[in-house]
């Protein structure tokens, strides 16, 4: 089969690669759609040690099963396999297993014609639902994650504050777009990319450039950092009113000072969030079936064989798509 290797830092390419053999509980699924997350970006870069060349990375994907109980089937995917068994998992929070690994990590990932995974991670998808939408499932879960993790923490409904979300991408877009969804009214979103400011606008939100229109002081009840810079977390915390709770979902870099005084003073609730549930992919899934989160001209569709001309274009900002989703077939 076809797939696109992680060879080094910088370095993608198409190579052949064996099918691997069905160990047993798994299936082997093909794959219609695959997208470019951020963390294959920071691969990519050479920046994530647990990545190793070479690898065929991708964990964000839709496709149909070819060998498993589910033949015949569409389906999403659950790319974190866990044990079933730890504390974690019995208490429900799957995605924090203590011996947890994922496809386009420890074992080959999505961007292939086809990958093998074991069959529990499987995810029925209705057939209204196309593969590139369904390829969304796993970002838009991480975001739902964060969403409800950061609402069970406040007062008052996240509906009735003001809310800032920092970044237009791919996370920062999706966790817009449920917000609205859940009935955000005062809503914004801080990026400083003019192609992504004009997608979140094409999307019906309102967004702004920080470098120009510095957000007010004190003045957001909920603070979402979908980039987690030094810059947007020291901006995360300028901006959050006394009492509110700022969710850092964004993992650029781990520079910088925190300002705890200031999270101390103003009672402020600062949350991690780590992708999601079982629970929270099924929802997506269905958030995603029912277009609640409006239509998808957001998203960009390429050929695997151009994955490489993908992520030169993603790391230089050329594209205003919030997520490039790549197609192994057709």
């Amino acid at each position: 089969m076809r797939a696109l290797y992680y060879v080094g830092p910088e370095q993608v390419e198409m190579r052949e690669a064996e099918e691997l053999p069905l160990a047993e509980g798994e299936s082997r699924v093909r794959i219609q759609a695959t997208g470019i997350c951020g963390s294959d970006l920071h691969a990519f870069h050479g920046h994530d040690p647990r990545r190793k060349p070479p690898l065929i990375l991708g964990h964000e994907a839709a496709g149909e099963v070819i060998e498993g109980p589910l033949l015949g089937k569409r389906v999403t995917m659950n790319p974190l396999i866990i044990c079933g068994h730890c504390d974690y998992c019995m208490e429900g929070r799957q995605n924090l297993c203590a011996n947890r690994t994922m496809i386009g990590m420890t074992r080959p990932g999505s961007f292939a014609e086809t990958l093998t995974i074991p069959s529990h991670c499987l995810i029925e998808l209705p057939d209204s639902l196309s593969a590139e939408a369904a390829a969304l499932t796993e970002p838009a879960a991480t975001a739902l994650h964060g969403v409800n993790r950061l609402a069970a923490c406040l007062p008052r409904p996240l509906s009735e504050g003001r809310v800032l979300v920092i970044g237009g991408g791919a996370i920062g877009l999706l966790t817009a777009l449920i917000l609205r969804h859940k009935g955000g009214r005062h809503l914004q979103v801080a990026e400083t990319n003019l192609p992504r400011r004009n997608t979140a606008e094409k999307a019906g939100l309102t967004a702004f450039d920080p470098r120009s229109e510095a957000p007010e002081a004190d003045a957001f009840d909920a603070v979402f950092d979908c980039v987690g810079s030094a810059p947007t977390r020291q901006m995360a915390v300028h901006c959050i009113r006394p009492g509110g709770a700022i969710m850092h979902l964004g993992l650029q870099d781990n520079e910088g000072s925190l300002d705890t005084r200031a999270i101390t003073l103003k009672e402020v609730a600062f949350l991690g969030a780590y992708t999601y549930t079982s629970a929270d992919l099924r929802a997506t899934v269905d958030l995603l079936d029912s277009q609640a989160l409006g239509e998808l001209s957001w998203v960009e569709v390429r050929h695997l064989e151009d994955g490489d001309s993908a992520f030169a274009d993603l790391v230089a900002g050329r594209t205003p798509a919030a997520k490039v989703i790549l197609k192994p077939h057709g």
